[in-house]
C-alpha cells in the first residue's frame, strides 16, 4: 500500500467513526514523533492505534481493513488468569470489502455492527486438524442466544447485533448495504502470532513510502 493511500484511509474512516459519534482517544492524532518518544512505550508494546491492511495483496478496496485498537492487555498475563486480560478495538468494512478467512489460536471475541450497512459473516467450525470443517454445522452465540449456522450459509448482523466467535472458529466477512462500524471486544492478544489464514497472505501490508507519515501504523512499531 502506498503511504499517501493510508494517510487518505486513516481521515475517511476517522471521520466515518466520528459520524456516530465515537470519538477515539488523544494518541489517536499523535504525530509519529510523539508516537515514537518514551511516553508512547505502553502504546507501541500492546499494539494500540491505527492498523490499516490490505493483506499483502495491493487491492484494499476489496480486500482488507480498518482497524484501531483502543486498549489491549499483556498476553503473559494469560497464565495467571489475572491481569488485564481483555481487549477493544474499532474496525471499519467498507462495502463489498472483504476481511479474509482465518482463525484465531487464543482470541475469544465479540465482533458487534455498530451502524451502518450489514455485516455480513461466514463462519465454519475447525476439523481436527485445525483446518476448515465444511461439513458440519456450527453453533454460535449471537447476542446471548444459540444460532446454528449450516455449512454455506452466512449469518447476516444488522446494526446492533453481535457474534461471539470462539478460538478456532473459522470466519470471514464483508459489508453489504453501505460501508460498516464494527466493535470487537476481546480476549487479550497479540495479531503477530494469533491470526492463521486459509490462505497464505500476511497480516500487514506491504508499505511504499511516497509520503510522509502522518500518524504511525501499529505495523509501524515493529519495522
Amino acid at each position: 500500500m502506498k503511504r499517501s493511500d493510508i494517510n487518505a484511509i486513516k481521515t475517511e474512516a476517522e471521520a466515518f467513526i466520528r459520524s456516530f459519534g465515537a470519538v477515539l482517544p488523544p494518541f489517536a492524532n499523535w504525530s509519529p514523533d510523539q508516537m515514537r518518544s518514551d511516553q508512547a512505550a505502553g502504546i507501541r508494546e500492546r499494539g494500540l492505534g491505527w492498523d490499516i491492511t490490505d493483506y499483502g495483496q495491493g487491492r484494499f478496496d476489496e480486500l482488507g481493513l480498518f482497524l484501531f485498537t483502543l486498549r489491549n492487555g499483556d498476553v503473559g498475563d494469560l497464565n495467571s488468569g489475572r491481569g488485564m486480560l481483555y481487549a477493544e478495538k474499532l474496525l471499519v468494512s467498507r462495502d463489498k470489502q472483504l476481511s479474509p478467512m482465518h482463525r484465531h489460536i487464543v482470541k475469544a471475541e465479540d465482533i458487534i455492527n455498530r451502524g451502518g450497512g450489514d455485516l455480513v459473516m461466514e463462519i465454519y467450525a475447525s476439523d481436527a486438524e485445525g483446518g476448515i470443517d465444511r461439513d458440519t454445522p456450527v453453533v454460535v452465540p449471537s447476542d446471548g442466544c444459540p444460532v446454528t449456522i449450516k455449512p454455506g450459509e452466512l449469518l447476516r448482523l444488522k446494526p446492533g447485533e453481535s457474534v461471539t466467535l470462539m478460538p478456532g472458529i473459522w470466519h470471514a466477512f464483508w459489508a453489504e448495504k453501505g460501508d460498516c462500524l464494527i466493535g470487537e471486544v476481546s480476549t487479550v492478544n497479540d495479531d503477530r502470532t494469533d491470526n492463521v489464514f486459509e490462505d497464505p497472505i500476511p497480516r500487514y501490508a506491504t508499505i511504499e513510502e511516497d509520503a510522509e507519515p502522518d500518524f504511525l501504523l501499529v505495523a509501524d512499531y515493529y519495522a
